[in-house]
């Protein structure tokens, strides 16, 4: 674990809010920020109970707010019970069933609506489907489909009888599903015969067929597919079904299942440092709470409101601020199935103006891919209509933050730059846009309840504009409950022995400023952060090192990329001799070809090079923090005699 970490950016522009927003805000100015500050603090159980009761519906309302018996394994809301799904959907049945839910834009630009009336009848009818295949509460449903309005039903429905769903990124490859598959215990997955990204079809019912191929997967006794590009795919019957099949003749209501505050609504998974992924398991009270307290105050959400989150579902990002922060909310929410720059980079300009999008939430890679493709596009199209503008996933630079507030908010949209993690459930860390000004590049100041600090290796607290590693001081309700199935992986790697147990690792470095204001600057394990999503880097590893045609050895780092934040550099020492100009190139490609379908391209690396071996200590070693210079083009200032074979250093600067 790295110690405190030098702070060398100074951002001294402030941009408070505008009278007239913080007028109209939930959270209207600086004073009623500190009032919430201060009520968690006097009273830290009552403030989270008062606002679980005004917030969600509850079936059998708590009596006890948060039990730290077993800590780390905390419990919050636990003898309450309450319904995901109830929560999303019937609550807002009576008081506007025609409001359109979800607008759905495919690829191809096609648009489709549906209201919460229609939304809650198709996940009751889905929700019927699954319970006649024996889906029962407590049980595991995976789902690997492309963003559309049947993936909300999906996990709606999984929610409403109980079941545990785990969304898997679609992009991920047969390898990647099967080992979750196995990992979860699914007894039932949902797909798609295919999606559409970038006019280009890519199919997915295959990638099922061939997780199923490498085995392991035999608790699955049912593969609903639904229909979504026509192509004909294999029908392993009787375990494969289509969705309009399986919800022919179901009932339009489904009674949901109340379940426990405590009880598992979801299990996504997420890179760790060593190579098995690990099960993030969130909890049904806890986590809704959250996802829609800061839909209220980091969002400023209206009733009026269009909000456009771009993540897909199969992160957790798409999971609170796509399916259950807003629909808990009663908000119509904006989903996307293709690509910024398809057919061309004005592409989510188009949306806004088409949509009248109010809030705007996307990652900084994406601004930066859209700066570059076209930084004045944006003025080519009426945004008028956004009132805010977020960014999630990874630090913003302050030069992308400038280009979003001038060119796309046009200098009156308060930027949200949220700070949180799969592991976190929901945002912690983020301006509140009628409260807090607003810095370039910086997360600011912790949501109410939420106790951030920086600390030293030692957990002793760093103090003010100095770095350190960024730790949160009490649980709070959306955070994970456990590693599915590691419940001593989940306490060493967030609890760890390092801080007594006490104080939750984030993984990320950070920095304050005198004013208190929080800047990420990256993370401190062996964990990338590529275009906002986590990948371990010894998962990479471990894919290169399968080709055993091939590497002997591999090691992975990352280092800065203009336009993903972070980019992937393999170094690699092949079985057979060092190769060089085109045939160098050659092996790279087949290599990023081989981890693309080992792990999902978005894994693939970015860099590769070839080495007679790596640089290891004379114990054996790598010296990884050497290899992190050598990808970054920096100047080799460590003493390197302590090399087996110093001249290594000269072979791995040379790019293939």
């Amino acid at each position: 674990m790295a110690a405190t970490i030098d702070s060398v950016l100074t951002e001294n522009r402030i941009f408070p809010p505008s009278a007239e927003f913080i007028r109209q805000a939930n959270i209207p100015g600086m004073d009623s920020y500190r009032r919430l500050v201060a009520e968690a603090e006097k009273d830290f159980e009552g403030f989270w109970a008062r606002l679980a009761k005004e917030h969600l519906h509850w079936h059998k309302p708590f009596t006890k707010t948060l039990d730290e018996s077993k800590a780390p394994f905390f419990r919050w809301f636990h003898d309450g019970e309450l319904n995901a799904s109830y929560n999303c959907l019937d609550r807002h049945l009576e008081t506007q069933p025609d409001k359109v839910a979800i607008i759905f834009e495919a690829d191809d630009g096609k648009v489709t609506k549906i209201n919460y009336r229609d939304l809650h009848r198709e996940v009751c009818r889905f929700a019927n489907a699954l319970r006649s295949h024996g889906v029962k509460v407590g049980d595991r449903v995976l789902i690997y489909m492309p963003m559309s309005i049947q993936v909300v039903v999906a996990m709606q429905a999984c929610a409403r009888i109980g079941a545990t769903h785990s969304v898997v990124f679609a992009g991920f490859s047969a390898k990647s599903l099967q080992e979750r598959i196995i990992d979860a215990g699914a007894t039932e997955v949902i797909t798609a015969d295919g999606q559409f990204r970038g006019g280009k079809e890519i199919p997915l019912k295959s990638v099922v067929d061939e997780a199923f191929a490498m085995g392991g997967c035999d608790a699955v006794r049912n593969v609903i597919v639904y229909k979504r590009s026509g192509s004909a795919v294999a029908m392993n019957a009787p375990r494969d079904k289509w969705w309009d099949d399986v919800v022919k003749g179901q009932p339009d209501s489904c009674e949901p299942a109340w379940v426990n505050a405590e009880h598992p609504l979801f299990i996504l998974y997420t890179s760790g440092s060593t190579g098995k992924p690990k099960g993030v398991q969130h909890s049904t009270g806890g986590y809704l709470l959250v996802a829609a307290l800061t839909m209220k105050w980091v969002f400023d959400n209206k009733d009026a409101d269009i909000f456009w989150c771009t993540a897909d579902v199969g992160w957790v990002t798409g999971h609170s601020y796509i399916v259950y922060g807003p629909l808990s909310c009663g908000t119509t929410v904006v989903m996307f199935e293709g690509v910024p720059t398809y057919p061309d980079a004005g592409r989510f300009w188009k949306m806004i103006q088409d949509h009248k999008v109010n809030v705007f939430y996307t990652a900084p890679t994406a601004i930066r891919s859209l700066i570059k493709a076209g930084g004045d596009l944006p003025k080519n199209y009426d945004l008028s209509s956004l009132r805010i503008l977020g960014t999630v996933g990874e630090p913003i630079n302050p030069e992308a933050w400038m280009w979003y507030h001038t060119t796309v908010g046009r200098e009156r949209c308060p930027i949200v730059d949220t700070w949180w993690q799969t592991e976190t459930g929901s945002i912690l860390i983020t301006p509140l846009p009628g409260a807090i000004p607003t810095k370039p590049g910086s997360a600011t100041l912790p949501l109410p309840g939420i106790s951030a600090d920086i600390v030293d290796e030692t957990g002793h607290p760093v103090g003010k504009g100095k770095g350190g590693i960024l730790v949160i001081k009490r649980p709070w309700p959306s955070m994970l409950r456990t590693i599915w199935g590691d419940p001593e992986r989940y306490r060493k790697t967030y609890w760890p022995d390092d801080f007594k147990g006490k104080l939750y690792l984030a993984g990320d470095g950070a920095s304050t400023d005198e004013e208190g204001y929080f800047r990420i600057v990256g993370r401190i394990d062996d964990v990338l952060n590529v275009s906002g999503h986590r990948l371990g880097t010894m998962e990479i590893e471990s894919a290169l090192v399968a080709n055993t045609k091939l590497v002997a050895e591999a090691a992975v780092v990352g280092r800065p990329d203009d336009l993903t934040g972070e980019a992937i550099c393999a170094f690699v020492v092949l079985k057979g001799q060092r190769p060089t100009g085109a045939e160098a190139q050659r092996i790279a490609k087949e290599l990023r070809d081989w981890v693309g379908k080992e792990i999902g391209p978005i894994a693939k690396p970015k860099d590769i090079r070839f080495g007679e071996n790596l640089p290891k200590t004379r114990s054996g070693k790598i010296m990884r923090r050497l290899l992190r210079a050598i990808a970054r083009g920096e100047e080799i200032k460590q003493d390197v005699s302590t090399l087996e074979n110093p001249a290594i250093v000269e072979q791995l600067k040379q790019a293939s």
